[in-house]
């Protein structure tokens, strides 16, 4: 009997440890502008930020994006951050802010969704934060057809002009639109470089493998306005010589998708480092 004690005793589990809540640890975020969201005309490109701040007393903390600001009629287009530290009643507050980069697609009374954020802990379990859904209202645009009317003679007289002005334009435009989707693809790719040892390997590989479809996309003109970058199929212009030495990388998402497995930290980062020099980014010092 005192055997059979024993043995029971040996079995027990430890119990689970407790994780603290946000608001335990001093951890607060806030999101949305100062003074509110402004109404906004579909089609609109508009920043959203969200700060997570907390009391240093000689601790820093990862603060991981886990979710993104996609919802009806909403679509993120970039995301970037920013630390910065202050003192407030005395006591040294740091903070990040994260500023997501998102277009209106459809009127009407729209809802920014509530972000996600992972903070690693030494117990295996990161801390989860959220911020609150905030509300926008999203108006049709508006209608210039009577003062078209009133100002159509003067087009008329001046449409040569504006023709070859407007050609200035576009193309001065187009090399603004390259450089800003090269910023929001860096933006991306730096996003991706911090969840490199928390992320699942699996969800990370197909995360990075949508970020890669965006960047063939505008290189090669294809239509991805729908964001999901559906229309990419990367193995079929690997093997029609179309991305020369996208090879092994298309070979591991492939691999991400049909086979899948858990894989070191280091490994990922060299993924990621093989994807950013195909793509032509650098990392910012």
């Amino acid at each position: 009997m005192e055997n059979d004690s024993l043995n029971t005793d040996t079995t027990e589990t430890a119990p689970e440890i407790a994780m603290p809540t946000p608001e335990q640890l001093g951890i607060s975020v806030i999101s949305g502008p100062e003074g509110g969201m402004p109404a906004l005309t579909v089609g609109d490109t508009f920043e959203f930020p969200v700060t997570v701040s907390w009391s240093v007393q000689g601790s820093a903390l990862l603060v991981v994006p886990a979710g993104s600001a996609n919802a009806k009629g909403l679509t993120q287009v970039g995301l970037s951050q920013e630390s910065a530290r202050s003192v407030k009643d005395g006591a040294e507050v740091a903070s990040i802010k994260f500023t997501y980069k998102i277009v209106a697609q459809d009127t009407g009374n729209l809802n920014i969704p509530a972000m996600r954020f992972e903070i690693p802990t030494q117990v295996g379990r990161p801390l989860d934060l959220r911020s609150e859904s905030v509300a926008v209202r999203v108006n049709e645009p508006f209608n210039p057809l009577p003062i078209a009317v009133g100002a159509l003679v003067a087009v008329c007289v001046l449409v040569a002009g504006l023709w070859r002005i407007r050609r200035r334009a576009a193309a001065k435009e187009a090399a603004l639109a390259k450089n800003e989707a090269q910023e929001e693809l860096r933006a991306q790719m730096m996003v991706l470089k911090h969840r490199v040892n928390s992320a699942d390997s699996r969800e990370w590989l197909l995360e990075l493998e949508n970020v890669c479809k965006g960047y063939v996309a505008r290189h090669f003109g294809m239509s991805s306005d729908d964001g999901t970058n559906g229309s990419v199929n990367l193995d079929a212009m690997v093997k029609g010589g179309r991305l020369e030495g996208w090879e092994s990388l298309v070979e591991e998402f492939a691999h991400a998708r049909y086979g899948g497995g858990k894989r070191d930290g280091f490994e990922n980062r060299e993924t990621w480092k093989a994807a950013m020099r195909l793509m032509g980014i650098e990392e910012e010092e």
